[in-house]
């Protein structure tokens, strides 16, 4: 994946993040919660992405 696309990406799910944050009404610990599963699952995509966690691959669901 280029750098470019990932770059965009981010910046995507940045600004996804700040509208739900802004304009979704939520309790602020629901806040905290959605941005905390978010940031983690972005930094566990990049370090995936650029070979550092490989640990998606061994991960089954179903049979």
């Amino acid at each position: 994946m280029p750098l470019l696309q990932i770059i965009i990406l981010l910046i995507v799910v940045g600004v996804l993040l700040w509208l739900a944050n802004t304009y979704i009404p939520m309790d602020g610990k629901i806040k905290k919660i959605l941005n905390v599963v978010v940031v983690v699952a972005v930094v566990l995509w990049l370090l995936s992405v650029f070979g550092i966690f490989s640990g998606f691959s061994t991960i089954r669901v179903g049979r």
